[in-house]
């Protein structure tokens, strides 16, 4: 045969047959768990990635003392409280039952200790001393609780105590609970080490933490359990693999070993199918916009904060970038004004966008610079 008509033949055999291409393991849907409610989140992109009733009320048990941390942590930070400060037992904290750290009435324990106790021993004891010494009073530390869990966006929760000991008003979500874990480990990352803690002793009395998946799974560094008769045993956990961090929250489950296990279907599911990166730092120069009547004609554009993408394994790669930029921007422009859009699209479809703001501010140019960019945009 006629090597060029064997060519040509090879060449529209190739049109025929479709190109290899790499195939992407497809996701299923989430497991189906034994629980009230639950979330899983990514930490830095804030994707769910697995859900039920994650809106409906709850009691939160001593999820809540995540909550009380937060404000000690708060208290800390503004340079109100010393973790040295010296506690003094009250009789309502000594005499409050439940878990215990064993603190005595009338004695003076460091906050130190008493964070320690409340989070690795879950004790009611120091959480309410903890209280008293900030608030002046449980109840008035309550209002600080939901003063904070305002600012954070904590839509359906209400706290009308520091331990989570039953009241019917005293509610949260999944969905808010992992807004608050996001917050604790982002805002206070040295002393969100203390979740991980295994054990703690205190007056000769050695408490394990809990929390079981910290002895199963190294990768697991925190956050609560909680448990009453009303609501159930509940877990908040996070774990760390391949530079990923996932939040899981169930709330409602039949027992200390059904949390655990939930949770860790949890966490495997999310950690199987998924993968997260960055795809842009905040303040890097991502685009340039033009300024009109301004000290500079042009001025860099980039994001507020670090932008991370979560996708199912093995799709990052087909992610694509798109930058909406406004057209008529005039001086003066002030630093972190949103000035556009970044869109990440996946297969034609938006997953996540962020504004695109100034880098830099851009002063009202002098009287020869805004009656040249006038003249300038007239013409135009």
């Amino acid at each position: 045969m006629n090597k060029h008509i064997v060519s040509v033949f090879c060449f529209a055999l190739s049109l025929m047959v479709p190109p290899v291409v790499a195939a992407v393991a497809p996701v299923p849907a989430p497991p189906t768990l034994a629980a009230n409610s639950y979330i899983l989140t990514d930490f830095n992109s804030g994707r769910i990635l697995a859900a039920k009733d994650i809106d409906k009320k709850f009691e939160p048990a001593s999820i809540t003392k995540i909550m009380t941390a937060y404000v000690v942590y708060k208290e800390i930070e503004a340079g109100r409280l010393q973790m040295q400060d010296q506690v003094t037992i009250s009789k309502k904290a000594w005499q409050t039952g439940g878990s215990k750290m064993f603190v005595e009435v009338g004695k003076q324990v460091a906050v130190e200790d008493l964070l320690k106790g409340l989070v690795i021993q879950s004790g009611n004891d120091a959480t309410i001393a903890l209280a008293e010494h900030v608030g002046g009073s449980e109840e008035v530390f309550a209002s600080l609780m939901n003063q904070y869990a305002y600012k954070l966006g904590m839509k359906n929760t209400n706290f009308v105590n520091s331990t989570g000991l039953p009241d019917p008003k005293h509610v949260s979500t999944a969905r808010d609970i992992a807004t608050l874990a996001r917050a604790t480990i982002a805002e206070f990352p040295g002393h969100y080490k203390l979740y991980a803690e295994h054990e703690y002793t205190w007056n000769n009395i050695t408490q394990p933490n809990r929390n079981l998946l910290l002895y199963r799974d190294n990768t697991v560094d925190g956050i609560k359990t909680g448990h009453t008769e009303s609501a159930g045993y509940c877990l908040v956990s996070s774990a760390v693999r391949d530079n990923m961090r996932l939040i899981s929250v169930v709330l409602g489950t039949r027992s200390d070993t059904a949390r655990a296990d939930i949770s860790q279907a949890l966490l495997g599911y999310g950690y199987r199918f998924y993968e997260s990166d960055q795809m842009y730092a905040a303040g890097k120069d991502l685009n340039q916009a033009r300024v009109w009547k301004g000290s500079a004609e042009n001025l860099t554009l980039g994001l507020q904060d670090d932008l991370h993408v979560t996708v199912p394994r093995g799709q990052y790669k087909n992610l694509d970038t798109v930058m909406e930029i406004n057209q008529e921007i005039e001086a003066p422009v002030q630093k972190g004004q949103p000035l556009g859009m970044v869109r990440i699209m996946l297969e034609g479809k938006e997953i996540v966008s962020r504004p695109l703001v100034a880098l830099q501010p851009v002063a009202e140019g002098n009287i020869w610079q805004r009656t040249r960019d006038h003249v300038i945009r007239w013409f135009e």
